[in-house]
């Protein structure tokens, strides 16, 4: 049993007409439950003009919101989940994700299943750690311009136009080899089932600690996905002459531009996402169901 969740933070866009009711189920059932219910302060103004403010809603700064709550309840896509669970990390937040988007993999419940929240009430839910990834990018002289941090993964491309781009791959400082491609992926165990699977890289058990490589399209027979242990420094180098930028995609939210000669070096971070899981069907029950509904 774990300690039961009284404090709760719902994030979804409250723009759309369906997931601003389904928030309001989810709402009214945690209320019922005893539990306090909070939003964005920004969703204010919102929930007024569709007349979805007879809550009892607690409006919280975004500063504030993930730190101070039990568990974020995210109602979305896997998109929302990525960035929620980016913003949870960092104070330990615990999230629960509801599939309102297609795929909806990184979801434990769907909108049928709100009963199933009287557990998280109850304390009878489990936490599964899934690891994160820091990522640096390096100027020419060897400095740090700019940190972050993903949940699924970092991806080096020629942005919207698709270009063989070249790479450079290292690890620990020693060259592993070049790369002609449409860019590169560099992903979690939780990663590996998104962009990296759909680029032909491996599935990832996520209990295993590890750093998924997948080259996009190489323009090569050679050219195969590699799995290093997570100690692992991993740097790839933008040694592109014929575009002036390449482009680093964080959990496919966050972009970076990188100049010629710029490295992004990623390894484990000390961060780590909590996701609540109430059911108890397994990662390879979940793969399964998920991917056959989406053939």
């Amino acid at each position: 049993m774990n300690r039961p969740i009284k404090k709760v933070l719902i994030i979804t866009n409250f723009n759309i007409y369906d997931k601003a009711n389904a928030a309001m189920k989810v709402a009214q059932k945690l209320i019922n439950l005893g539990c306090e219910v909070c939003t964005l302060i920004y969703n204010k103004d919102k929930l007024f003009r569709c007349n979805k403010a007879r809550l009892n809603f607690t409006f919280l700064s975004a500063d504030e919101a993930y730190s101070s709550v039990d568990a974020v309840i995210v109602l979305g896509g896997d998109g929302t989940i990525l960035e929620s669970a980016r913003r949870s990390a960092p104070y330990g937040t615990c999230v629960l994700g509801l599939n309102l988007g297609h795929l909806g993999y990184m979801a434990e419940l769907e909108l049928g299943e709100i009963d199933k929240l009287e557990s998280i009430v109850s304390g009878d839910y489990k936490i599964e750690t899934r690891s994160m990834i820091n990522i640096e990018i390096l100027a020419t002289d060897g400095s740090v311009r700019k940190n972050e941090y993903a949940l699924n993964d970092a991806v080096l491309s020629n942005g919207t136009i698709s270009r063989i781009v070249d790479t450079e791959l290292y690890e620990g400082g020693v060259f592993i080899g070049g790369y002609r491609s449409d860019g590169m992926i560099v992903s979690t165990p939780t990663g590996s089932t998104a962009y990296s699977l759909a680029a032909g890289g491996a599935i990832v058990d996520p209990r295993l600690n590890c750093l998924c490589v997948t080259p996009i399209c190489p323009h090569s027979l050679y050219a195969r996905p590699l799995i290093f242990p997570d100690s692992a420094s991993i740097e790839i180098k933008n040694n592109c002459q014929r575009e002036k930028t390449l482009f680093l995609t964080v959990d496919g939210r966050v972009n970076y531009e990188l100049s010629l000669g710029e490295r992004i070096r990623i390894t484990r971070s000390p961060l780590h996402t909590r996701f609540i899981r109430i059911k108890d069907d397994s990662f390879y029950d979940r793969l399964r169901q998920k991917m056959n509904d989406n053939r």
